[in-house]
């Protein structure tokens, strides 16, 4: 089953989204797309690590080009993608500066690679759309990015849930997400 999960920062997703891929085909595989850029990304990648531990993942590290997992791992196992919004940072900021503006674009060809050879995942997303601030250029054409990603998934996915304050609500396939329990 192919799952598409979205929400706010601290509502379970990354945990529900664990228990959803472990409830699928093994191997376990955890596509960690975070690139630490301060004491705060290390901190976070940290307590993942250790919410996952002795859950039977094998940690692929893919902060790029994610098609890449297709050449390392068995493609019937049980996929774990955390997440689209640091695989955008990644591809879409350089560390000498530079802005992709069209990173979304290797992303989602990408993405959809994936999704046609694996049979199990579970993509995990930040919903960063809800707010009523005004950004500038940059920051929204990251976040029309990221909207373009999480739209190509949730169209190829099976199942689209939303994690909302603390609530997992299901906005597609809700009888399919049913038979995994």
């Amino acid at each position: 089953m192919r799952i598409f999960i979205s929400g706010g920062c601290k509502n379970g997703k990354s945990t529900y989204a664990q228990r959803l891929a472990k409830q699928q085909s093994t191997p376990l595989y955890y596509v960690a797309t975070m690139k630490a850029t301060d004491n705060e990304d290390t901190q976070r990648i940290i307590r993942h690590q250790n919410e996952r531990d002795g859950w039977g993942f094998t940690t692929v590290e893919q902060p790029i080009n994610i098609e890449g997992i297709l050449t390392t791992c068995d493609p019937n196992g049980s996929f774990l993608l955390d997440s689209t919004t640091a695989l955008l940072a990644n591809e879409m900021f350089s560390p000498t500066g530079e802005v992709d503006d069209n990173a979304w674009e290797r992303i989602a060809s990408g993405l959809t690679q994936v999704l046609a050879s694996v049979s199990n995942i579970v993509i995990v997303s930040d919903y960063i759309y809800s707010d009523a601030f005004l950004y500038d250029e940059f920051t929204e054409n990251y976040r029309k990015s990221l909207a373009l990603i999480d739209r190509l998934a949730a169209k190829q996915c099976d199942v689209v849930l939303e994690a909302a304050f603390t609530q997992i609500i299901t906005h597609k396939g809700g009888g399919l997400l049913n038979a995994l329990d």
